[in-house]
């Protein structure tokens, strides 16, 4: 399970007016959550193989760690490339870039996946979020957790949630002033009244745990 979230790197767009008032609707608390941190940064990733990829490197590490080997990743010609991947060894992914060995396994699944059409991005794209979902953990090493966070982040959907994600978790601790952390399946369960801006209600929970702690948002490259 995810120890923190990855933050990607900013975008020009952010979420309409109209989910905000939805949203602040049905949870006035969301709506204090600007006025005390500021402006929600508005994040994404690419679509496709190197976003993907980018979430891979974060799993179950901190933002600092995951930066410093996306760095050294994205640095190796040809690595933000299925087929250029799947050319490395593990003195490269490992050694060099610093993967885990799961990782790089992992990375390569990812490639042979995009390659033989298992994984399509296209397709993806006009699937529903449950069928997408699917598609993505159908790939070894892509859990739900990498799954959801590609989703919002690289496909812009606007109703995913990352039940599993603890920095959500230790978020909505904190905000709803709750007794103890929501285990997934509570937070899972609290978040459909959020539904079907759910992406936008886990956006302002990252920013309001960022405000709260006080932790240095590491950006990628």
């Amino acid at each position: 399970m995810p120890i923190v979230v990855q933050f990607p790197s900013s975008a020009s767009v952010s979420a309409p007016l109209s989910d905000r008032e939805e949203l602040f609707a049905r949870e006035p608390l969301f709506a204090g959550i600007e006025e005390r941190a500021g402006p929600l940064p508005w994040r994404s990733r690419p679509r496709g193989f190197a976003g993907i990829l980018r979430t891979i490197c974060g799993q179950q590490i901190s933002n600092q760690a995951a930066g410093a080997i996306w760095r050294r990743l994205s640095a190796l010609p040809g690595a933000l490339t299925p087929e250029g991947l799947l050319g490395m060894d593990d003195a490269t992914l490992c050694g060099v870039a610093g993967l885990s060995r799961p990782k790089a396994a992992h990375a390569r699944a990812l490639a042979t996946a995009c390659l033989d059409g298992t994984l399509d991005f296209d397709l993806l794209a006009t699937l529903p979020d449950l069928e997408a979902v699917a598609m993505l953990t159908g790939v070894r090493g892509l859990g739900p957790w990498t799954s959801e966070v590609h989703l919002i982040f690289a496909e812009d959907r606007r109703d995913i949630f990352p039940s599993g994600d603890i920095a959500l978790a230790n978020s909505a601790h904190h905000l709803f002033a709750m007794e103890a952390r929501p285990k997934p399946l509570a937070l899972a369960k609290m978040a459909l009244a959020w539904s079907p801006q759910r992406s936008l209600a886990a956006r302002l929970l990252w920013h309001h745990l960022r405000h709260t702690t006080g932790r240095t948002l590491v950006e990628d490259p």
